[in-house]
């Protein structure tokens, strides 16, 4: 293992800026669900859910977030390691996109089940 150099703070924050930058500029999928975060984020205010329901909610909006992030680095490395086609390539890349797919049904699921109580109650 490499010797790592001393942790700072500002430096590696820095870095996770810039690749949140990176990421809007060059996913319209990402761009688009910052879109669906705000504003769902804004009808919060509107549906009166209680607090453990607005967390549950905006959590599992972050989360698609974090899954997109983390399909869209798994895509760079796997271009950066195998610029031609391979069948192991476009699995990695599909299994990537399988776990965007998962967290938005289970984000969609769970505002569902929230505006039902919401409403049925």
């Amino acid at each position: 293992m490499r010797n790592q150099p001393t942790y700072k703070f500002f430096k590696n924050f820095g870095y996770a800026r810039e690749g949140l930058a990176e990421i809007f500029k060059n996913e319209k999928s990402f761009r688009i669900e910052i879109c669906i975060f705000l504003i769902a984020t804004i009808s919060l205010f509107f549906w009166k859910f209680d607090l453990i329901f607005n967390l549950f909610l905006i959590f599992s909006m972050a989360f698609v977030l974090v899954c997109e992030c983390l399909n869209s680095g798994l895509e760079r490395v796997t271009d950066l390691a195998s610029p031609d086609y391979h069948t192991l390539a476009k699995a990695a890349k599909d299994a990537g996109s399988a776990a965007v797919m998962i967290a938005n049904f289970l984000c969609g699921a769970l505002w569902c089940v929230a505006i039902g109580y919401k409403i049925w109650s």
